[in-house]
């Protein structure tokens, strides 16, 4: 039987590997099927696994987020090849954003560049929980432990790296391990894959239920939802925002059958003893642990569009299953976002939100800034509780 799901991205420069370490994991790993498989006639075929788009063939580059679902016998994964120019790193916010683990991947012989740093510190401001980094190309710097001890250090990341060397070319270190890298004693890239952590666990976060939609029958109303953390029980005081007002789970199901108690990352409906004003966009959580409320979303933004991002401008924040019309009231730095820029901004609501911090939850501390006109996706948002 299979274990759980892993979500992971791999990011990093041009011409760095990537999509050549994606083609390498697919095809060791058995999870080619073989019409594709007669597209390879040698291993620098291995990208043509993963760069569908014809554009991306002609000129040898990755540019859209190509998701490959493959599995093994200990666990299933879905990966996010992302791109490595700078003109895309919008698509590698994306292909990160719902990731638990990214491979980074860097030439052995050009070290870390300024996109490495750069896709290093994206991950990082999305608090992906694990990262690897893969130093391809081992094969070309006679599989020097020196080399890749230099490149390792290197890397400054606040959180924890876990450094492989590779060669996604020869296969070394990538599904089975290097014989001409016999000094490294630690995992291959899908040994680690394998038995990392999958993702934090969502029942240790305060509960949040947002409300998705709203079950009427005979009489009675429920408030459908996926629990997007904690644990909440029947008979638990919640408060329910916007609004405040408290009341108390009077029961709950699941899939139709009464259950007593409920966890992160069920989908649930509850009944609550009032009969209070409850729509979808709201959110139920306990009493003790409600998140905060403000009109002043202070969110550190992706800018994913063309058209830039001006202070003054409305807008629309779309928060878990809630939206609300806005203005930007300030940007850091200057005073407008163009397509790929990072900046923290300042949005003013015309209605209350109920966010917590993205340090402490990637759902509820995350949102979109929409554009009103043609509800297109202008920013990505992580928010900051001040």
């Amino acid at each position: 039987m299979m274990s759980t799901l892993l979500r992971l991205a791999t990011a990093g420069s041009v011409d760095d590997g990537k999509s050549t370490l994606v083609g390498r994991l697919l095809h060791d790993s058995k999870s080619v099927m073989s019409d594709q498989l007669s597209q390879i006639a040698s291993p620098s075929d291995l990208a043509l696994l993963t760069d569908g788009l014809r554009a991306e063939r002609e000129q040898g580059i990755t540019i859209d987020v190509a998701y490959r679902y493959f599995a093994t016998p200990r666990r299933r994964f879905i990966l996010a090849d992302t791109p490595g120019h700078v003109q895309y790193t919008r698509n590698m916010v994306t292909g990160a954003s719902t990731a638990s683990l990214v491979v980074l991947v860097v030439d052995a012989r050009n070290g870390v560049t300024e996109q490495t740093r750069r896709h290093a510190a994206v991950s990082g401001l999305l608090r992906v929980p694990h990262l690897v980094l893969a130093v391809n190309k081992m094969d070309l710097v006679d599989w020097s432990e020196e080399v890749f001890a230099a490149v390792a250090d290197s890397l400054d990341y606040p959180g924890e790296v876990t450094a492989i060397p590779i060669s996604a070319l020869t296969g070394d270190n990538v599904v089975s391990p290097s014989a001409h890298m016999d000094w490294h004693t630690g995992p291959t890239i899908m040994e680690f894959l394998e038995t990392v952590e999958a993702a934090e666990d969502p029942t240790g976060l305060p509960a949040r239920l947002p409300v998705q939609y709203v079950i009427k029958t005979r009489g009675r109303r429920a408030y459908a939802g996926q629990l997007t953390g904690g644990i909440l029980h029947v008979g638990e005081k919640v408060t329910v925002q916007p609004g405040g007002h408290t009341t108390t789970v009077a029961g709950i199901d699941v899939l139709g059958d009464p259950v007593t108690t409920a966890w992160a990352p069920q989908s649930i409906a509850v009944r609550l003893t009032d009969d209070l004003d409850v729509s979808r966009g709201c959110l139920i959580s306990p009493a003790a642990t409600a998140p905060a409320v403000t009109r002043d979303l202070h969110a550190t933004v992706c800018h994913l569009h063309e058209k830039d991002l001006r202070v003054g401008e409305k807008i629309l924040v779309k928060h878990t299953t809630r939206t609300v019309q806005a203005v930007v009231s300030s940007i850091e730095p200057g005073d407008s976002l163009g397509i790929n820029d990072i900046g923290d901004v300042v949005v003013r609501t015309a209605a209350d939100l109920a966010v917590d911090d993205y340090a402490d939850s990637r759902t509820t501390g995350a949102c979109l800034l929409i554009d009103p006109a043609d509800g297109a996706t202008r920013s990505a948002g992580m928010i900051s509780v001040t």
